[in-house]
C-alpha cells in the first residue's frame, strides 16, 4: 500500500527530502503567515449538507473551463521555479496534468521556458504572466503564449509589490547557479547565478498597474483574460468591467499581505458580484475533495492547486504528482457520492451551509 494516503502525507514527505531553505521558500507566507494558515483553516470551517437517496452509482467529475472539457474541476496554478523541488520541475508538472485531464497554469518564473513545457506534453494551460515597467517585455511573453498555443492569459494583480517572507530573509534564499528562470534567460545572458536574473525579473515588476494596464493588456491578445488576486466585490465588478473572462478569487497563499481574507471566506462576495459574467476560480489552502466541493457549491468554476504538487514533485516527481491529483479526484468523487451530488452540475449552493 501506498504510504502516503492524502495531500498533507506528500508535504510530510517534502519537509523530508526538501533543503530546509527551499521547503520554506515553498511553505511560508508573509508577516506571522496568519493568511497561510487561515485559507486551510477556512474550509474546514464549512459544513456540508448532503441528500440522500440518490443515485450516485456513476459520479461524472468532468467540467468546462472557458469552454474548454477537463476531467475534474482542477487546475495546476502557477507557482514559480518548480525546478527547486525537482530537476524536471514544470515539465513533469506537465505530463502529470496532461495525463489526469486537467490544465496547467505555468508561472512566468517557471524555470523551463514557455515553450519547452508547452512542448513537454500535450493538453491545455495557461500563461501567469506579472506586468512589467518595461512593456516590451510583457508583449514579447504574451506574443511567445500564443504562439505556443496557450488558452488564456492570466494576470496576478496582487503581486506587483513583492510582500515580506520572513523565512526566506532569514534564510537568505538563494536560487542555485544552475537554476534557470528560463523565461528570461536571453536577456540576461552572462548572469552569474539564478539569484542574479530573478532580482532582474522582480526589479521589472511594475508597481504602477492599475486598471488601464489590464485594458493594455488585452489589446495585445485575443486570449481570454483571467485576473487573479481578486477578494473583494469591488474589484470582482471592475475587472467584468475591464474584459475579464475569469477571476481567480486569491490571496497569493498568503504571501503577500498577512491577515487578508481567506479565499474560501471571500468566494461567495465574488461570486455574487459577478452574477454569472465571468468565470470564477479559486485557490488557497485547499487539502481534500470536501474543500473542492465545498468551493464549486459556493459557484467556483474549478479550484487551482499550488503548494501540494510542489510537495509531490519533490516526493516522487511525475508520479508524484499524478498520484497527488489521483487522490484528490477519488476524494472529490467520495465527496460527490455521499453528498447525494452524481455530477458536478449539482453540486448546488444548497449543499453547503453558508
Amino acid at each position: 500500500m501506498d504510504e502516503r494516503i492524502n495531500l498533507h502525507d506528500y508535504e510530510e514527505a517534502a519537509r523530508e527530502v526538501l533543503p530546509g531553505m527551499v521547503y520554506d521558500y515553498y511553505a511560508g507566507g508573509a508577516g506571522d503567515e496568519i493568511s497561510v494558515r487561515e485559507n486551510v483553516a477556512a474550509w474546514g470551517r464549512v459544513r456540508l449538507r448532503p441528500r440522500v437517496l440518490v443515485d450516485v452509482s456513476r459520479c461524472d467529475l468532468s467540467n468546462t473551463v472557458l469552454g474548454v472539457r477537463v476531467e475534474m474541476p482542477v487546475l495546476t496554478a502557477p507557482c514559480a521555479m518548480n525546478g527547486l523541488a525537482h530537476p524536471e520541475g514544470e515539465l513533469a508538472v506537465a505530463r502529470a496534468a496532461s495525463g489526469a485531464g486537467v490544465i496547467q497554469v505555468l508561472s512566468t518564473l517557471s524555470t523551463y521556458s514557455l515553450e519547452e513545457v508547452d512542448a513537454a506534453a500535450p493538453g491545455p494551460r495557461w500563461f501567469q504572466l506579472y506586468a512589467y515597467r518595461d512593456w516590451g517585455l510583457t508583449r514579447e511573453l504574451v506574443e511567445r503564449a500564443a504562439a505556443a498555443g496557450y488558452g488564456a492569459l492570466c494576470l496576478t494583480v496582487d503581486g506587483s509589490i513583492p510582500g515580506v517572507r520572513e523565512r526566506d530573509v532569514r534564510n537568505q534564499l538563494r536560487v542555485p547557479p544552475d537554476l534557470r528562470v528560463a523565461n528570461f534567460a536571453h536577456h540576461m545572458p552572462d548572469a552569474p547565478d539564478g539569484s542574479a536574473l530573478l532580482k532582474y525579473v522582480t526589479d521589472q515588476f511594475d508597481p504602477g498597474l492599475t486598471w488601464d494596464s489590464v485594458e493594455r493588456l488585452r489589446a495585445l491578445s485575443n486570449l481570454p483574460l483571467v485576473l487573479k488576486g481578486v477578494l473583494t466585490a469591488e474589484d470582482a465588478r471592475l475587472a467584468v468591467e475591464h474584459g475579464a473572462a475569469g477571476i481567480v478569487v486569491s490571496n497569493h497563499g498568503g504571501r503577500q499581505l498577512d491577515t487578508a481574507i481567506a479565499t474560501c471566506d471571500a468566494l461567495s462576495e465574488v461570486v455574487d458580484a459577478v452574477a454569472g459574467t465571468a468565470e470564477i476560480f479559486v485557490d488557497g489552502g485547499i487539502r481534500r475533495g470536501t474543500d473542492v466541493l465545498k468551493a464549486l457549491a459556493f459557484g467556483a468554476r474549478a479550484v487551482l492547486i499550488g503548494r501540494p504538487y510542489l510537495w509531490a514533485l519533490a516526493v516522487e516527481g511525475e508520479a508524484g504528482v499524478r498520484r497527488m491529483l489521483d487522490l484528490l479526484r477519488e476524494e472529490l468523487r467520495l465527496a460527490m457520492a455521499l453528498s447525494g451530488c452524481p455530477s458536478v452540475a449539482e453540486i448546488v449552493p444548497e449543499r453547503v451551509l453558508r
